[in-house]
């Protein structure tokens, strides 16, 4: 009998087979909110856990999505660079209503609105990752080819 998922978990598993995906979200009793969190429930390296950052661009207001290695932290500059605006803090509201999901829990797909996608290139060195699926509690395994085909990101430095 097939696990049920939460809403938001189940969005995003909507979210993989309206794209043909077969990737499947699974709900865990222990917190994946951070990418230690989650490399300790998965029993994986914690560079595998590819982290959805939401950045709020302070001139036009836009969403940008980064989706980092989990030990890696956003070099906020080599993104303006490639945004051509500088970068702001995304509080808990602005990233709900531009993702429709909750911090800890935003998956790099089935976001309310498109979002502008870079992808950490430390994450293509590994054959399998884990994303965030819709809740602090929510993941599912994916390759990075799969990340690139369902967010159309790029793949940046950034460090």
């Amino acid at each position: 009998m097939p696990q049920l998922l939460s809403p938001s978990a189940a969005k995003v598993q909507q979210a993989l087979r309206a794209l043909g995906l077969a990737n499947q979200v699974i709900e865990r009793a222990q917190s994946t909110r951070s990418a230690a969190e989650a490399a300790a429930a998965l029993g994986c390296a914690v560079g595998q856990i590819a982290k959805s950052i939401v950045f709020r661009a302070k001139g036009s207001g836009r969403a940008i999505l980064v989706v980092a290695s989990g030990p890696n932290r956003v070099n906020e500059q080599a993104i303006e660079a490639l945004i051509g605006e500088k970068l702001g803090k995304a509080d808990a509201e602005y990233v709900r209503d531009r993702t429709g999901y909750v911090i800890g829990g935003v998956p790099p797909l089935g976001h309310a609105s498109r979002l502008e996608t870079f992808i950490d290139q430390d994450l293509t060195r590994f054959p399998e990752i884990w994303a965030a699926a819709g809740t602090p509690n929510a993941v599912f395994k994916l390759t990075p080819a799969e990340l690139l085909r369902m967010t159309g990101g790029r793949v940046v430095s950034i460090a």
